[in-house]
Order: C-alpha cells, then sequence, then structure tokens
C-alpha cells in the first residue's frame, strides 16, 4: 500500500499488509512492492521512502499457505525467487531514492530480506529478527542471500541461516543488521524523523552516494572514466551551487533535486 500524504515533504510510505498471517508476503504482495518501487524510482518529487508493516509488525516472511502452488516444482521455484522476490528486492536496492526500513514487531525472513536491501533500518526495541527456513527444509536464495551478507558478512550469516534463531533488536544492532534501535513507543517518529533528515539533504548528493557505495562495494574493475564523470556529475547542478551559497550566507538550502 502506498501512502503520499507526506510527498509535499518529499516521503512517500509503503506498507506491507497481510491481515491475520503477520504481513506474510503473498506473490502480489511481492509484485506491487516491486511495481511501487520502479514508480517511485522515477518520481522526483520523491526524496526518501519508508518502508513498514501494518498492525505493530513488519513481515513474517513469505506466505507459505503459496508455496505448494508457488514452489512445487523446479520451474515454478526457480520464477517465484528469480522472477518474483529476486527482482523486487533488487528494484528496492537500485531505487535512485534513499529508503528507510521502520520496523516493528516481527522481522523475519522475507520480511529481514526487504528491511536488509533498504538504505536504513530504524528498529523497535522490542522488534524481532531472523531466517527460520532451515526447519522449512530449503537456503536462502542467491538473490534474497545478497543483502544479509552485506550487512552481516559471511560468519554472521552463517549462523543467522545454519542455526534458524530469532533474536531481538539489541543483537540484531550487534549483528550489523540495524541502522539504530528505540523505545517501541518512539519507533515511528524515529523512523519519520530520519527519512525527514534525508530529504533535507540535496537529492542528488543521495542519488550518487548510494550509487557510488554501491559500485565500489562490487569487485568490478576500477571506475571507469565514464563512471568517474558520473561520480561528479552534481559539479554544475542547482542543488550544488545552492548548498555552498547557503553554507557562505548563512541560510538554509533551498534543493531541488537538479
Amino acid at each position: 500500500m502506498r501512502d503520499d500524504s507526506l510527498l509535499d515533504e518529499g516521503l512517500v510510505t509503503l506498507t506491507l499488509s497481510n491481515p491475520g498471517k503477520l504481513n506474510a508476503i503473498s506473490v502480489t504482495m511481492w509484485q506491487a512492492l516491486r511495481t511501487h518501487v520502479q514508480a517511485l524510482d522515477g518520481d522526483a518529487r520523491v526524496r526518501a521512502i519508508v518502508l513498514r508493516g501494518a498492525q505493530g509488525n513488519f513481515a513474517a516472511g513469505a506466505d507459505i499457505e503459496e508455496f505448494p502452488a508457488e514452489r512445487g516444482s523446479y520451474d515454478t521455484l526457480r520464477r517465484y525467487h528469480g522472477e518474483v522476490i529476486g527482482p523486487t528486492l533488487d528494484a528496492l536496492a537500485r531505487c535512485r531514492h534513499p529508503s528507510v526500513a521502520l520496523i516493528e514487531g516481527v522481522c523475519v525472513g522475507g520480511g529481514l530480506e526487504i528491511a536488509a536491501h533498504c538504505d536504513l533500518r530504524i528498529a523497535a526495541a522490542g522488534a524481532r529478527f531472523g531466517v527460520p527456513i532451515n526447519k522449512l527444509g530449503f537456503p536462502m536464495a542467491p538473490g534474497e542471500l545478497r543483502g544479509v551478507l552485506a550487512l552481516a558478512g559471511r560468519a554472521l550469516t552463517l549462523e543467522i541461516l545454519l542455526e534458524g534463531r530469532v533474536f531481538g533488536a539489541a543483537e540484531a544492532k550487534e549483528k550489523g543488521l540495524l541502522t539504530r534501535v528505540v523505545d517501541d513507543e518512539g519507533v515511528e517518529e524515529a523512523g519519520y524523523t530520519c527519512a525527514r533528515r534525508i530529504a533535507a539533504g540535496a537529492p542528488l548528493a543521495a542519488q550518487l552516494n548510494k550509487w557510488l557505495i554501491a559500485r565500489l562495494a562490487s569487485s568490478v574493475p576500477p571506475l571507469s572514466e565514464a563512471e568517474w564523470q558520473m561520480a561528479f556529475s552534481y559539479w554544475d547542478s542547482h542543488d550544488h551551487r545552492e548548498g555552498v551559497a547557503a553554507f557562505l550566507e548563512k541560510r538554509p538550502p533551498d534543493f531541488r533535486g537538479r
């Protein structure tokens, strides 16, 4: 579900909702999330995306009731992970606008995968995390593993997957899965405060930071000349000139995303 009520501040909220199932993520929900994220990627009015769950939980993994139909053969299994979940998470990670996962309650399995592919993660102290799919008899698929592995590293990702244990927010923060942990009653305010800080900055700078960090984190050859030009493409932008001028003139900047 998309909420544009804060779009005048540059903020859009996407909410995962599956009542009665702790927001377990159905195929329809995966596809809708991808559609929304791709649409937001092309919307210049957006400066930050807040992704959260409904009814006090983030998401309790994939909707297992769909598994017999959606993962009942090699071909359907390949499609489910390679054409439904993987591309959705990739769209979230590649979206030019920064994203903030606002996490309450349960955030396990696919919910943790979604949160891991957001840029920042603000969690309530009472939130719960983990990937207990070893109890379902299957591993984490490649396209889903990337986000958790990037945050936690090899050793801790192996711990999370091999033990299949559900753990608290403090431990999740210690493992590198979270940006910060706040009191349960303050998590909504903290999540939107974080998003507003992002929105107050220069959009071009945020977008280039996202792209360059992703590029430098990969194991590909050194930056090409074209990539160097991309990294410094902001040089003659309004926001660059405005940011410097506003600092020198001791006034708030008027960023326009160009």
